[in-house]
């Protein structure tokens, strides 16, 4: 891919980025709260009823757990990070009660409490960094919906090394999703 900005026409997806990653899929997630229109009825029984969806096969979560599943099996390190104000929002909370699924699915999380990240220099939005030769940056709206566009993928060297750096200095500080608690 050569160095660049690549528009959100041009721009391959989420799933073609993964597919063409060679060694790792490295997730940065610094939001408190994100729109919750694809797992409303889920989100409003765990408010409801503390009670998550953490089964690996049903509906919401099997398509993400096959894709980083073949990932996995081609020997691609995904590993996400979370950067959390504490107390957690509601849905920081939810995301934790299901995380265990990311895990099963080969994923490795960890979570940075803010107040712990005040000397890292942070892309201004969430990101995904393949095999650190492109960027794929989400952009959401204030109230945490996804926007238009949705996202765009980034290759130059300098935006390639902050996103790097951010990632590697949030996963180091970072608590392992097992020993992180609420």
């Amino acid at each position: 891919m050569e160095p660049g900005f690549i528009g959100s026409g041009d721009a391959p997806g989420f799933e073609e980025l993964l597919a063409a990653a060679r060694y790792s899929a490295c997730h940065l997630q610094m939001r408190d709260v994100y729109g919750v229109a694809d797992e409303p009825d889920g989100f409003e029984r765990w408010e409801r009823t503390g009670e998550r969806d953490t089964d690996p096969r049903s509906a919401y979560w099997a398509p993400w757990v096959e894709l980083i599943g073949r990932a996995a099996a081609r020997g691609i390190r995904t590993r996400r990070a979370r950067i959390v104000s504490e107390p957690v929002t509601p849905y920081i909370a939810y995301e934790h009660a299901g995380t265990s699924v990311n895990v099963r699915a080969g994923e490795n999380v960890r979570w940075l409490p803010r107040r712990q990240a005040s000397d890292i220099a942070l892309p201004g939005n969430d990101f995904w960094l393949f095999d650190r030769a492109a960027v794929l940056f989400n952009h959401y709206t204030g109230t945490g919906d996804r926007s238009e566009p949705k996202g765009e993928v980034r290759t130059e060297p300098t935006v390639i090394q902050l996103a790097a750096s951010a990632f590697e200095t949030v996963w180091e500080r970072g608590v392992p999703h097992e020993k992180y608690s609420l």
